[in-house]
């Protein structure tokens, strides 16, 4: 018989600059999810219900780049993505290109349980969603708009061309923001699962895809080692297949705690001399968690019976 395990529930709302307007909706919008996912797993549900419906909260709730409220691309359309990865049996979804589905991470999840496949995009990933029924949702936020206004002003102004999106973006955080949402949890059976959901870098090319959805990278689950969600710039988390190099950490013995701060030590020594602005968060087999970053601020919080609310931070250990 397995040893019934003490349930735990992490969420992220974005590694970045988390200014004063921002922040409180921000707090408020992940502890929502936070205690969206605990209820679920309080009562005998599973780690992939919890994490699923706390990222569908954080898509609905309008505060972060995920779902309603996405970022805007070049050519001011949003491009959604999003992952769910079980660590019982490793399956995973993904998706990727969704215009108007309002709950991209749902999607994933019919991907993962109702196809042969990983990792549909573009009109493949719409037809699903409209033969299961998914709810549609105009994502565009006036934010969002006045967003992309400020950012596309400051791109010409500049004189930039596209690959040095990076320098402004570190040149003016206020304006770029990075908010990926996810969620990692650790269910009564002992069964871990990652999510992560985001409308993607703003202003990013057309057709590009980060590593939220790409498994391994912005998500990553195995019963055997534990669970990991990045946030951050996709491109940094995808060369170093973070989220799996957090889970290999973990498989080796470290805590959940350990192996965020050696994955973010390894984005500083590996790609430095860029803007490599990551987060993490994580759960380990035993129920021990972790958040680590590099980036002024991560918004997170968790939940344990222990803490029986959400305790709610705007950063972690940063990790220099």
């Amino acid at each position: 018989m397995s040893e019934v395990r003490k349930p735990v529930i992490v969420v992220h709302g974005g590694a970045g600059a988390w200014n004063h307007e921002r922040s409180q909706p921000g707090l408020e919008g992940v502890k929502k999810a936070a205690k969206t996912g605990f209820e679920i797993l309080k009562h005998g549900g599973s780690a992939v219900d919890s994490v699923m419906e706390a990222v569908a909260v954080m898509e609905d709730a309008g505060a972060f780049n995920a779902g309603y409220g996405s970022s805007l691309n070049i050519d001011k359309r949003v491009e959604m993505e999003a992952s769910i990865m079980d660590g019982k049996t490793l399956q995973a979804g993904a998706v990727g290109l969704l215009e108007d589905i309002r709950n991209p991470v749902r999607l994933a999840r019919i991907i993962m349980e109702k196809t042969d496949h990983v990792f549909v995009v573009g009109e493949g990933a719409e037809k699903l969603a409209e033969m299961f029924d998914l709810e549609r949702r105009e994502p565009t936020t006036e934010l969002r708009l006045k967003y992309y206004e400020n950012q596309r002003k400051a791109l010409l102004e500049g004189r930039s061309r596209l690959p040095r999106l990076a320098n402004l973006v570190e040149n003016y955080p206020e304006l770029f923001t990075l908010e990926t949402v996810g969620a990692v949890a650790l269910d009564k059976e002992g069964n871990v699962a990652a999510a992560t959901s985001t409308g993607g870098f703003p202003l990013k090319l057309p057709g590009r895809i980060g590593d939220s959805p790409s498994i391994g990278c912005g998500t990553y689950a195995d019963n055997q080692a534990g669970a990991c969600s990045a946030t951050g710039v996709g491109e940094i988390a995808m060369r170093l297949v973070l989220s799996k190099s957090v889970c290999d950490f973990m498989g080796n013995g470290k805590t959940a705690e350990e192996a965020v701060e050696l994955a973010i030590e390894l984005v500083n020594r590996r790609i430095p001399g860029t803007y490599n602005s990551m987060g993490l968060i994580a759960v380990d087999a035993y129920g021990r968690i972790g958040a680590a970053h590099n980036s002024p601020n991560l918004c997170w919080t968790y939940i344990s019976p222990e803490t029986k609310e959400p305790v709610a931070y705007l950063a972690a250990k940063i990790v220099e």
